[in-house]
């Protein structure tokens, strides 16, 4: 009897497929995730790496040999010292730490003097006025590059610092990044200064701009990097040595030694190395913190 109820039970399905993978580590994405990063890092390091381990290289060495060695097998700083020597690279340097402090200067003046009321103020037409602005990013530099020159000679600002950083006192890109950081700053603060008796300009000043600087620092080095590495424009406005800027005196080198790597990459190595420090210095302002957090009683 026992067997025969045991015979009449439906038997239960086999469990096929229930048996699911164990998920994987959670180091093991961490892993994969930065040696992908890596890769991508060395792929993009490496131009910058052969660029120093030339300017150290010594004339017995081949620097085009494949592959490359990054590492110089005698390593020497004689290139560096023989373009110093040989170019005033350092009148090159000054000028264009000059032209690039006062182009960040005037850009984050000028900038946020036209994007604060685009922002903060309401007025008849400011919409349309800031899609103006906006659509000159549109427009290449090398369209108004003519008529751009013939007013800064006419301005008598030829071979001069001013003529240098004419063309980029201000950018359609700076007014329009700091409107929207312009934007991003809580009302109450306005409202806060306005009623102690601030004026438009006291909050510009002592509100805004502290409560945006992130949005500040990151123009500046967007701004710094433009101003330092330009080449096109100082090629265009400048035909006296005294106040050529380092992209100028990097490419002069070329003619100077006669297409000689070595002296190009220690002068290009110079050129570069402000920038990388620049960032350096700067990149731990852009880290956002609370609107609130600059402004001074």
């Amino acid at each position: 009897m026992t067997t025969a109820d045991s015979s009449s039970q439906p038997s239960s399905p086999p469990s096929w497929g229930t048996d699911r993978p164990r998920p994987l580590p959670a180091w093991v994405g961490r892993v994969a995730t930065y040696l992908v990063l890596g890769a991508i890092a060395l792929v993009m390091l490496l131009p910058l790496l052969w660029l120093v381990s030339t300017a150290f290289k010594s004339p017995t060495e081949n620097i085009f040999q494949f592959p490359p060695q990054l590492i110089p097998a005698q390593p020497t700083i004689q290139n560096f010292v023989q373009v110093w020597q040989s170019n005033p690279f350092g009148q090159y340097l000054f000028n264009s730490i000059l032209v690039a402090v006062l182009t960040v200067s005037l850009n984050l003046l000028f900038c946020s003097l036209a994007a604060y009321p685009l922002a903060r103020l309401n007025f008849r037409g400011r919409e349309a006025i800031f899609m103006l602005v906006v659509s000159t990013i549109l427009i290449p530099f090398q369209i108004v590059m003519i008529p751009l020159y013939i007013l800064t000679v006419q301005l008598g600002l030829r071979n001069t610092y001013l003529g240098l950083i004419f063309p980029a006192i201000a950018s359609a890109f700076g007014i329009f990044l700091l409107r929207q950081a312009f934007q991003g700053v809580p009302k109450e603060l306005e409202e806060a200064a306005r009623m102690d008796g601030c004026s438009e300009l006291g909050i510009w000043w002592f509100v805004m701009l502290p409560a945006i600087r992130p949005a500040l620092v990151t123009l500046a080095i967007f701004v710094f990097i433009g101003a330092w590495s330009d080449f096109l424009w100082p090629l265009i406005i400048l035909d006296r040595p005294e106040y050529y800027t380092l992209p100028l005196g990097v490419a002069k080198l070329a003619g100077a030694f006669s297409l000689d790597w070595r002296l190009i990459a220690a002068g290009s190595v110079i050129s570069v190395a402000p920038i990388l420090l620049f960032f350096v210095v700067m990149q731990r302002y852009i880290v956002p913190s609370e609107a609130a957090s600059g402004v001074k009683g």
